[in-house]
């Protein structure tokens, strides 16, 4: 992704705590060929960690693995963190 103003980015990152904005979001990076995982630490950061890990039920520290390159999530952990945006794989 292109680097980009601190006001674009604070913006993103409120119109993402919208679920329906958020899910859209997630289907145009995929479809633009941008790394689904790379697309998650985005949205994840933008509902914060804690809260994050509260809607999915998954341990922060398993959510924090997902911006580690090596780090490969299962294919449970990718549909706990969809499951709130209503896409499934």
């Amino acid at each position: 992704m292109s680097r980009r103003s601190k006001d674009w980015n604070i913006g993103l990152a409120k119109d993402l705590r919208n679920p329906s904005f958020a899910r859209e979001f997630i289907i145009a990076a995929i479809e633009e060929g941008i790394p689904l995982k790379e697309t998650l630490v985005k949205v994840i950061k933008a509902y914060g960690l804690k809260e994050f890990s509260k809607k999915t039920g998954i341990a922060s520290s398993n959510l924090t693995r997902l911006n580690n390159t090596k780090a490969n999530p299962t294919l449970e952990t990718l549909q706990k963190i969809l499951k709130p945006f209503g896409l499934v794989i």
